[in-house]
């Protein structure tokens, strides 16, 4: 058996492609850069880049994050880290087509956080933004660059984004991931519009209520009141810490 070649394999370059997902005015919101170089010149895009020579692919994803957003993630086996973005790997995408540069394959991430300031430009990009989801899921491919309207999103990144999109949409289903759109301390009812942004749907606010308090783990009262909704005081909770829950929070029907 012939001896092993690294030569006789193509090279490729790696990527980190984030979904960065808030919630904004009550909707379930993208960031999406527009890309100031070719390819794809002018179109909007996920915010990325290339994986150094020196850094994993958990270093490169945060770096990109803090570059294009200013967010730290949150580090979940350091309870003594500030509170930051939730930060995890989605998928990997390796079509050879899907960069017409060279052989790329991209290692996606999904990414979490509060109600996120307006966004910063940085890199090959001229300009950012946020927009609702549908939005960028929802458009058919056009073919005019200067076009100021959102429209399909360069390579490969509208299946990227609505598998990050539908990732978040199950998970907080069975786990306590909804409490990663909330300030570090919320109310009951921020926590159900985050569930009605993410699901595109209306909830029951006393059934909800009653899921999200009687579901152990889930929430933990902090002591204190808010009146930043308007109305009577409510009351605070934080994350509680449960990974499952249980039962889950199905999503209702469509």
């Amino acid at each position: 058996m012939p001896p092993y070649d690294p030569s006789a394999f193509p090279p490729f370059a790696v990527t980190v492609d984030l979904v960065v997902l808030t919630v904004r005015r009550h909707s379930l919101c993208a960031l999406a850069v527009r890309r100031g170089e070719p390819p794809f010149q002018g179109r909007w895009a996920l915010p990325g880049g290339f994986v150094r020579a020196d850094e994993d692919l958990a270093g490169a994803a945060a770096r990109e994050l803090a570059e294009e957003t200013g967010l730290h993630a949150h580090d979940p086996a350091d309870p003594m880290a500030p509170y930051g973005a939730h930060l995890e790997q989605l998928a990997t995408y390796g079509d050879p087509k899907r960069d017409p540069r060279m052989r790329v394959v991209s290692v996606a991430h999904l990414v979490l956080a509060p109600d996120l300031p307006a966004p910063r430009a940085g890199g090959d990009a001229h300009s950012a933004r946020w927009a609702p989801v549908e939005t960028f899921l929802d458009q058919e491919p056009t073919n005019g660059p200067d076009d100021d309207t959102p429209a399909s999103l360069a390579f490969d990144h509208a299946q990227i984004l609505e598998d990050g999109v539908e990732r978040a949409r199950s998970k907080i289903e069975y786990s306590s991931l909804a409490t990663a759109f909330c300030p570090q301390e919320f109310t009951v009812g921020e926590l159900r519009r985050v569930y009605e942004a993410v699901w595109g749907v209306a909830l029951d606010p006393r059934n909800f209520h009653r899921k999200v308090t009687g579901t152990p783990g889930f929430l933990v009262p902090t002591g204190g009141t808010t009146t930043r909704q308007g109305g009577r005081p409510a009351q605070l909770f934080r994350a509680g810490g449960a990974t499952l829950l249980n039962p889950p929070m199905l999503r209702p029907e469509a």
